[in-house]
């Protein structure tokens, strides 16, 4: 029978053996100090770690704060400069606004100056809702030298239009009657050809007047674009006011005159000054000049 106890023997040997050379090689190490450790060093690394955590923490949160206080300011000169920049829009529109009414109102003096008949500049403060703005309410009356039955006028943007006639007057108001007043008869010229028609209102603001009476046979000389001034017969109106300019030419084959439409050279929407005339009596400033 075989025996293997040499066997386990050279083995338990063997790792004796390496235990050895282990254990001599620590005890090497130890005496030349490539194992010691320097439990000094070791601290110090740990805190100055720790401290420069703390360190880049406590920097972060600085800056954070910083950050929030640098925005909070620029929040502000935000909102200071954009308020100064609403304040120089309101000053660029009001002035602009200023620079057109003293244009206007520059317009009106030196018109008012210039024209051979007493005059007088009013206000309108006030149009009739129920009747599609076909009344006009002025501020100046009898106080002022109104009326009835005078004619007025306007200037807008360098054009002198017909606006109607005074049709009842107050102590310090005066009513007017515009042309596109359905009740507004106006005896009209076309300036070009001369020929001598009816200008009515069609009770709107927003519709164009209506020129009757002219012949048909004078349709080859007219245009779209002619002018239709104020006759001045009968002493109602001035003469050659501006009323409107040709439109629309109608032909009917019942009638024996054309039916012309007339746009109004006044935007009476926009209008908010007009000129009472006295055709009775000279503008003095006038004459002197």
């Amino acid at each position: 029978m075989i025996q293997h106890k040499p066997h386990h023997r050279i083995q338990t040997s063997l790792i004796v053996f390496v235990c050895l050379i282990t254990l001599s090689g620590v005890i090497l190490g130890l005496s030349t100090g490539g194992f010691i450790l320097n439990f000094k060093e070791i601290g110090f690394s740990i805190i100055s770690s720790a401290q420069k955590a703390v360190k880049t923490v406590s920097s972060g949160i600085a800056n954070a704060i910083t950050a929030v206080s640098q925005m909070n300011n620029l929040r502000k000169e935000y909102e200071r400069l954009t308020q100064e920049l609403q304040n120089y829009e309101y000053m660029k529109q009001s002035n602009a606004e200023i620079r057109k009414e003293n244009q206007r109102l520059k317009e009106q003096l030196d018109f008012v100056e210039r024209f051979e008949y007493k005059n007088c500049v009013a206000e309108i403060i006030g149009r009739d809702p129920n009747n599609q703005y076909s009344q006009l309410t002025i501020g100046k009356g009898s106080r002022h030298g109104i009326k009835k039955n005078m004619p007025v006028i306007a200037i807008q943007n360098g054009t002198v239009g017909l606006v109607g006639k005074v049709v009842s007057v107050g102590f310090v108001t005066s009513m007017v009657m515009p042309v596109y007043d359905y009740n507004c008869n106006v005896s009209a010229r076309i300036q070009k050809t001369r020929d001598i028609g009816l200008v009515s209102g069609q009770g709107n603001v927003n519709h164009p007047l209506s020129m009757g009476y002219i012949r048909k046979r004078v349709l080859p000389d007219l245009q779209y674009g002619d002018l239709v001034v104020t006759s001045g017969e009968n002493e109602n109106y001035i003469k050659d006011i501006p009323i409107g300019y040709i439109s629309e030419i109608k032909v009917r084959d019942y009638d024996s005159s054309l039916d012309i439409e007339i746009t109004p050279v006044l935007d009476f929407g926009r209008l908010e000054t007009v000129i009472v005339v006295d055709m009775k009596e000279q503008n003095q400033e006038a004459v002197t000049k």
